[in-house]
């Protein structure tokens, strides 16, 4: 399969070493920087012979190189300087989303769309708006990595291996996040019998302000690693049709008692894109929580048709 990565920046240089080192298919990376995306492909080709991959990547700032993509990950935007919350990036990023959308579409009227850039859950109800793509094709990556960070500050505070725990963080991909303390465990254990309640939620606040507090310690730039991580877990998916069930920005119609709008849910991942959203035994807390994270998102992306 094609694989199309728009934007060269760390999460997108890191994403494309990924997928060539797992195997997943072709690399297209783009991006407008001169010689940028030519540079890091010729990179990534010179390390195939020690890593042992396929040099199949191509960099480009042309978009017809991108003809025929199976799947385009769009990292393209501005990143998050410290003191800035996602919701800072929805006017700068939005004319962005819109170009990088307008030609992509033109050559890969097919292709399953995985939103990145942020405020991701804007930028995905952006981004499927301006395709007029099936919903199913266009989704968000932001609950496979607030997960994967709970997992880790869950298995820190633990003293355990984060391959033990297992935990999913729903909603809003930011203030509103979702975390479901009832559905995550550590090695079997019920997670609330392991912790007290002040605890749970002091591991739930840094899991929502997990990517501010890697921008706070950079001091320029924001994560890269566990994001790239995360889209290529979603990558994998699709490419493989595993039918695995990863929490997504996906596009409910009626899931939760919630409908027309994209917000974090569980969803199954196949070849063509989205096949299901799985509906977790939530009690009426939950609900309510992820409800709220959802009319949040629906007030947010009205603010876009102002810009």
């Amino acid at each position: 399969m094609k694989v199309t990565v728009v934007g060269s920046g760390f999460v997108g240089q890191t994403t494309a070493m990924r997928i060539l080192e797992k195997a997943l298919g072709e690399v297209c990376l783009i991006d407008i920087i001169e010689d940028k995306p030519q540079g890091l492909a010729l990179d990534l080709k010179e390390a195939a012979p020690v890593e042992g991959y396929e040099p199949l990547v191509t960099g480009t700032n042309d978009y017809a190189e991108t003809a025929g993509s199976d799947i385009v990950v769009i990292t393209a935007g501005f990143p998050r300087q410290p003191g800035m919350s996602r919701m800072d990036l929805l006017g700068k990023n939005a004319g962005i989303m819109s170009d990088v959308i307008a030609r992509v579409v033109t050559g890969s009227p097919d292709t399953i769309l995985i939103v990145v850039s942020n405020p991701l859950d804007e930028m995905t109800h952006l981004a499927a708006q301006r395709s007029g793509f099936p919903k199913q094709r266009v989704f968000g990556m932001a609950g496979v990595l607030d997960s994967a960070r709970l997992r880790y500050f869950i298995a820190e505070e633990l003293g355990v291996s984060p391959s033990t725990v297992e935990a999913i963080a729903l909603g809003s991909h930011g203030d509103s996040m979702v975390a479901l303390p009832r559905h995550a465990t550590v090695n079997g254990a019920p997670l609330p019998s392991l912790v007290d309640e002040a605890t749970l939620e002091r591991l739930f606040q840094r899991t929502r302000d997990g990517g501010a507090e890697v921008v706070a310690l950079l001091k320029s730039g924001s994560a890269y690693y566990a994001p790239s991580a995360s889209v290529v877990a979603m990558v994998k998916a699709i490419v493989t049709d595993s039918h695995e069930v990863l929490p997504v920005c996906a596009w409910a119609t009626g899931q939760y008692g919630i409908s027309e709008v994209y917000v974090g849910l569980p969803a199954k991942l196949g070849r063509s894109g989205i096949e299901d959203i799985v509906e977790l035994d939530l009690n009426d807390d939950e609900l309510a929580k992820l409800r709220e994270a959802a009319e949040g998102i629906r007030a947010k992306c009205a603010d876009l048709a102002g810009l």
